[in-house]
């Protein structure tokens, strides 16, 4: 074992063996003990497995067990950014979400361009879930992102056909909410990789067992989690495992995936314990994954937290600039949240987005298995990086428009061009959806678009292009190679019209959209209502792989029935 991980660990170390020894002589671990560890190299061999793992695959359906597992949840609801509460067992809940200020309409005439990175995270959504169906209350406004609520469901797609790693499919139709407004469907399709063709991974699991794991929706699924996702791992890939609390440590050194039974036991006899080094341990996991790089494979860290860095080196700008250096030499962050009382929301989102990653929240079994298992290759694979999307309105068609989500993924449109600003990444397989209203010129509408008002030296006209092409917008996207450092760019056009057809991605993509904004209060809302959000999902359910698409149907229930134990059956919407 490299010396620097000694140092870095020796006291935390020292402290779990003497737990691991006691573990295997008594059969039993202390109820004070911060957590197990399993032998190193040389002893591991003699270590007897633990008990096999739940078969999942013989679980019941999703609608089912999307809400298993959620105890020890917050007793009240409240709005905004953070809420303060305490939760059943009288500790305080610190939850931390960052601020949203939803997207304007902007003038076409004005602001002709919207540019903006995609994002494939879902955390938001299963976090609403979490609320709504686990705690029976509305979740805060700001938990709510509209695209990541959109993009947690798999839309039927077609795969690329042509060099490009992903197709772009695009439509238009009525907006439910406005019938006045036009709503402009935007979906890209990530090429899907066969098992057999992945590259080989380089994972190194960075594990979360602070005492503030100490709870059946933190430690006990983060197991199970993981467990499930060794599983699905080939003989060729490797797995270490880096744990942190007061200090950081290595309790399993890099593991070839023959080797399953040593990791998934080194796992299992985790316990929590202790405060939060979290920067010590993600700066202890990239030099373990820097040591076991493969050159031309899946090289990533996975860390699993419910977010509280509370002790040691826990400055933001500091461990941004250490994730953004270890990304742009190979090494990707994907974060996987657990838990509530104290999930710092914005903190994991911000890291997984620096990380070329993905941040997602576990909230059940059937979560780690959609995660870790049928969606594994987007989740674990890219095959496109730094993907931003760029979108040209004709004003000659196009009064004003406004993007639906991705805040806090908006960029400048001078970004677009410019090969050195980052942007999100693209899994095999995975689906990403943009969803834009816009007001057609000479529409009525009470919606009030700002301008900035006149000019004294220059004025805007409109070129042949827009006047004679027919086309309502044009959709620019750009993006690279994995392992290449110059963009590629796709453009393609949609033409105005009247005739246009929708399919079931177009309106459950809808339905789910109106729903945030519900959730939001969103002053763009207009006429939805919850009986209109269940009208269109029903009629969108489509062949609902997984039932994911039916279970969304019976949340928008579970928060109808609370809307209207505290408004009202007539003020309920």
């Amino acid at each position: 074992m490299n010396a620097s991980f000694m140092l870095c660990g020796t006291a935390f170390l020292a402290a779990v063996l003497l737990v691991g020894c006691a573990d295997r002589h008594a059969q039993q671990v202390p109820e004070e003990a911060d957590h197990a560890v399993v032998p190193q190299d040389e002893t591991r061999a003699n270590t007897q497995p633990q008990a096999p793992l739940p078969n999942l695959t013989e679980a019941a359906p999703a609608r089912e067990q999307m809400t298993q597992g959620l105890t020890g949840l917050a007793t009240k609801h409240v709005q905004g950014g953070r809420a303060d509460d305490r939760d059943v067992s009288g500790e305080f809940n610190t939850e931390d979400y960052a601020h949203i200020s939803e997207n304007p309409f902007r003038l076409a005439t004005e602001n002709p361009l919207s540019t903006f990175s995609i994002d494939v995270d879902a955390a938001s959504y299963t976090n609403i879930r979490r609320y709504i169906q686990g705690q029976g209350q509305k979740p805060p406004t700001d938990a709510v992102r509209i695209e990541e609520m959109v993009n947690y469901f798999v839309y039927d797609y077609p795969q690329p056909t042509s060099d490009h790693p992903f197709a772009v499919v695009t439509e238009v139709g009525m907006a439910p909410w406005n019938t006045n407004h036009q709503l402009v469907h935007i979906g890209l399709q990530g090429r899907a990789i066969d098992a057999a063709n992945r590259p080989n991974s380089n994972l190194v699991f960075l594990l979360d067992v602070s005492g503030s794991m100490n709870s059946p929706n933190k430690l006990p699924l983060l197991k199970k989690a993981f467990g499930l996702l060794v599983n699905e791992l080939g003989e060729e890939d490797r797995v270490a495992v880096v744990v942190y609390a007061g200090a950081a440590g290595l309790v399993l050194p890099s593991t070839p995936g023959s080797e399953r039974d040593a990791m998934i036991d080194a796992i299992n006899r985790l316990e929590a314990g202790g405060s939060t080094a979290g920067a010590a341990g993600i700066q202890l996991a990239y030099q373990v994954a820097e040591e076991h790089f493969i050159e031309g494979g899946n090289n990533r860290i996975i860390l699993a937290t419910d977010g509280d860095f509370n002790v040691g080196t826990s400055s933001d700008s500091e461990l941004i600039r250490l994730i953004e250096e270890k990304r742009e030499q190979g090494t990707f962050l994907t974060v996987l949240g657990f838990g509530s009382g104290n999930l710092k929301d914005n903190k994991m989102e911000q890291i997984a987005n620096h990380g070329n990653g993905n941040y997602y929240y576990l909230d059940s079994e059937m979560e780690a298995k959609k995660v870790l298992v049928s969606e594994l290759g987007g989740t674990l694979f890219t095959i496109a990086k730094d993907v931003k999307i760029q979108v040209e309105f004709n004003p000659l068609h196009v009064a004003s428009y406004r993007l639906i989500g991705y805040e806090n993924r908006l960029l400048a449109n001078e970004d677009f061009d410019d090969d050195t600003k980052d942007a999100g990444e693209l899994g095999a397989g995975h689906t990403v959806t943009a969803l834009y209203e816009i007001i057609p010129v000479g529409a009525e509408s009470d919606t009030d678009v700002r301008s900035q008002g006149d000019l004294k030296y220059q004025q805007n006209y409109l070129s042949p292009d827009a006047l004679g092409s027919g086309e309502l917008l044009t959709v620019k996207l750009r993006y690279k190679q994995p392992e290449e450092d110059t963009s590629q760019l796709i453009e393609q056009p949609v033409l105005a019209g009247t005739e246009w057809e929708q399919t079931d991605n177009f309106f459950f993509s809808a339905a789910v959209a109106a729903f945030g904004m519900i959730l939001r209060d969103s002053p763009n809302r207009g006429e939805a209502t919850v009986e209109q959000v269940l009208a269109l999902a029903k009629d969108a359910l489509g062949d609902d792989p997984g039932g994911y698409r039916a279970s969304f149907v019976d949340l928008v229930e579970t928060y109808w029935g609370i809307d209207t134990a505290e408004t009202g059956p007539t003020a309920a919407r």
